[in-house]
């Protein structure tokens, strides 16, 4: 129970401040649909680094592998031999091996907040005006404190399945351990995006507006920055050349 309720503390102490940013927005543009828009607009604008430095990261633990699985061939009967020299390759490289599970780590417990504050607006939000804010309609929705039944659902999920896939494609091959996941990696592919189809019938339709076009955003972010993953093998290619 003291767990719990120290994880809903700490969700309450990320969802307060977003909250703040949502009715601040409010404020201004004074439509809740369109609120929502510009405020996950904002959310994944501020997660982009974070994003960016896990591509960066995987980049260059790719090219570490052929020295990594030369280590894994010439000590694999000394565990801890290898382990050794596996630090120093990587102190050699200064390369983190954390660096590519960071950032996916501090975006959970903004993920989480941001969860708590659009399923359950009035709990972290003041104010009447907030208050009639999350009942008002958007586009075809009549209120979106209520589930929509099917549109914004089969949009949730299908732009999940389109990020999901282009995450998939851009670790690819990376790692022996993505290689490893790679048949519980397929079945996410399609599990989750069904999980957020169903869920999404249940959520309030707010919520699920920031999960659609924040997806759909994560999908223009994963286009770029498979650019720029591009750009940077072709770097590395070209310095090993030299």
């Amino acid at each position: 129970m003291n767990n719990s309720g120290g994880f809903y503390k700490f969700v309450g102490f990320i969802a307060k401040p977003l909250g703040v940013l949502l009715a601040y927005l409010y404020e201004f543009i004074q439509n809740y649909g369109v609120t929502l828009l510009a405020f996950t607009l904002i959310v994944k604008l501020c997660l982009y680094p974070l994003y960016a430095k896990q591509i960066k990261s995987t980049v260059r633990m790719s090219e570490m592998q052929p020295k990594l699985k030369e280590l894994q061939v010439k000590y694999a009967d000394d565990k801890e031999t290898l382990n050794a020299k596996t630090m120093e390759l990587y102190k050699t490289e200064k390369f983190n091996p954390m660096g590519g599970c960071l950032p996916a780590l501090l975006q959970m417990p903004i993920i989480f907040g941001l969860f708590a504050l659009l399923r359950n607006p009035m709990g972290y939000l003041t104010g009447d005006n907030m208050l009639l804010a999350t009942h008002e309609a958007f586009l075809w929705i009549m209120d979106l404190s209520q589930p929509d039944p099917w549109i914004l659902p089969v949009a949730a999920g299908l732009t999940t399945f389109i990020s999901f896939t282009q995450s998939q494609s851009q670790q690819s091959g990376m790692t022996d351990s993505n290689a490893a996941m790679g048949p519980m990696m397929k079945i996410m592919k399609y599990f989750f995006p069904i999980m957020i189809l169903v869920m999404g019938r249940t959520f309030p339709a707010g919520l699920t507006i920031y999960w659609f076009f924040g997806q759909a955003v994560q999908i223009l972010f994963n286009v770029h920055l498979n650019k720029v993953r591009k750009k940077l093998r072709e770097e590395n290619e070209k310095k090993r050349k030299k």
